[in-house]
């Protein structure tokens, strides 16, 4: 079973986003750190212009540079709040990244059951701080994972690769009263520093792009990725990585959701011309204040391997049948 089906649900999604953008974002508030490309209108920066002052006295160091990371910072949350208020306000799913600007600390876990009888339980996730650093940006910098897989003759334990930066560059947004729709852009980089029974053995690049749109309560988040080696392409493969998440909200704190996860090797003679297809039902809650910009999240979901058949050669696929997910999350 191949992806087309998935990829032209993200298709679908993408033209709905196209349709819906007939016209520009709104315009920024005036702190700004640089021009939307959205076609949103030049505003003064603010930043820049408190800094245009030249010293009086060449001895005396200019006050340029300092002056600018203290606004910078004195700014900071006014424009994380900027960034969130030109977007959706819809909730993270469960696995699929969303294209929204998100600042947050997040812990992931999951218990992954194989088909050959043994259970990976994996630590984190490879989640970790998300930060908003200007109005269109978004960084993630994510700790590895550790792994443990047991109910096996020789247990192994282990780091996973660490996914350690991913940049989110913003190109297409709208609130829930301007369109609500967004398009973003990715690039990932992934590090070959994995325990041996876990790591890919090569760096990962992974552009991707990803776009959402709602109607009402109801909203779609979709992405699209390939993940590319720089090493050990001809045995582990590069891989195209597609998720729609199919979400709802009511009542103010329930997300209910499904998503659709699916991994085509492209490459690679382990599993090179195969495709592993997940259904994964959720519901998250929050979010909960706990103290001003402070609020919590926690979701379940349940992951289902639909597709290919289990098969144990030359590499298990798919790589588990089934995994229970547990996501917690702080934003600020």
């Amino acid at each position: 079973m191949r992806c087309y089906w998935v990829l032209a649900s993200a298709m679908l999604a993408a033209s709905g986003i196209v349709a819906a953008a007939q016209a520009d974002s709104p315009p920024s508030a005036p702190i700004s750190f640089s021009f939307s490309p959205t076609g949103d209108q030049a505003e003064p920066n603010l930043l820049m212009a408190q800094n245009t002052a030249v010293p009086t006295d060449a001895s005396t160091p200019a006050p340029v540079s300092s002056n600018f990371v203290s606004n910078y910072f004195a700014n900071y949350f006014a424009v994380v709040e900027q960034a969130q208020a030109s977007q959706p306000h819809w909730m993270t799913p469960i696995v699929t990244v969303t294209p929204r600007l998100e600042q947050e600390v997040r812990y992931d876990q999951f218990w992954q059951y194989r088909g050959n009888g043994q259970q990976q339980d994996v630590f984190d996730g490879g989640k970790g701080l998300e930060l908003i650093p200007t109005g269109t940006n978004e960084v993630l910098i994510n700790p590895p994972a550790y792994q443990e897989r047991v109910n096996t003759k020789h247990p192994i334990y282990g780091w996973l690769d660490d996914q350690f930066l991913i940049v989110k560059q913003r190109l297409l947004s709208a609130n829930e009263q301007q369109g609500n729709y967004i398009v973003t852009a990715f690039l990932g980089v992934t590090a070959p520093s994995g325990n041996a029974a876990f790591t890919n053995g090569g760096w990962v690049i992974t552009p991707t792009i990803a776009a959402g749109k709602g109607w009402g309560d109801f909203d779609i988040q979709a992405t699209m990725g390939y993940g590319l080696l720089t090493r050990n392409q001809s045995t582990v493969g590069d891989t195209l990585s597609t998720n729609i998440a199919l979400q709802y909200h009511f009542l103010e704190y329930f997300w209910p959701e499904l998503e659709l996860n699916d991994t085509l090797w492209t490459t690679g003679k382990q599993r090179g011309g195969k495709n592993q297809l997940f259904l994964t039902p959720g519901i998250i809650f929050g979010r909960f204040e706990i103290h001003e910009r402070i609020k919590a999240i926690v979701g379940i979901g349940y992951q289902i391997a639909v597709a290919p058949t289990y098969n144990a050669a030359p590499e298990l696929t798919p790589v588990y049948n089934h995994a229970l997910i547990l996501t917690t999350r702080l934003t600020f």
